[in-house]
């Protein structure tokens, strides 16, 4: 169950998310989404390229940023906006935390809606996505 709209206030911290991707997630998710480009699952490619090793896939990112704010908003709750940008490459192996905050509360068109800043920090506290999301959140007694 997530939160209500009654409940809400501007300011408020949603529940991080913690996410521990894997190079073994990567390759499921280039499966998934189609995405099959060798930096963000052959090491010797990768680093070929000038970077550290695998970095994670940028739309594997926005999605723990999607499942951060679905799971706060529950199943009576509805994504209606999200997005993002991305300011820093991620590594497996890392510990990230998607966090975010809600920045406005109103009703708009009979829908009881929450605007938020999201985000997404790697293990040194380093904000690597900033994006943003709409939602429409359940009203209780509704």
């Amino acid at each position: 169950m997530g939160v209500f709209w009654n409940d809400v206030e501007e300011g408020a911290e949603i529940p991080a998310l913690i996410k521990r991707p894997t190079t073994r997630q990567l390759v499921q998710y280039a499966g998934a989404s189609g995405d099959f480009y060798e930096i963000h699952y052959d090491k010797d490619y990768a680093q070929a390229n000038e970077l550290p090793g695998p970095i994670i896939h940028g739309a594997l990112k926005n999605a723990f940023l999607a499942q951060l704010v679905t799971g706060w908003a529950g199943e009576d709750g509805a994504l209606k906006k999200l997005s993002c940008q991305y300011r820093g490459m991620d590594v497996p192996g890392d510990t990230l935390v998607c966090k975010g905050t809600v920045t406005r509360k109103y009703v708009q068109d009979g829908e009881h809606l929450v605007d938020c800043d999201i985000w997404l920090e790697n293990g040194k506290g380093e904000t690597t996505t900033k994006g943003a999301a709409t939602l429409r959140l359940s009203r209780q007694g509704a």
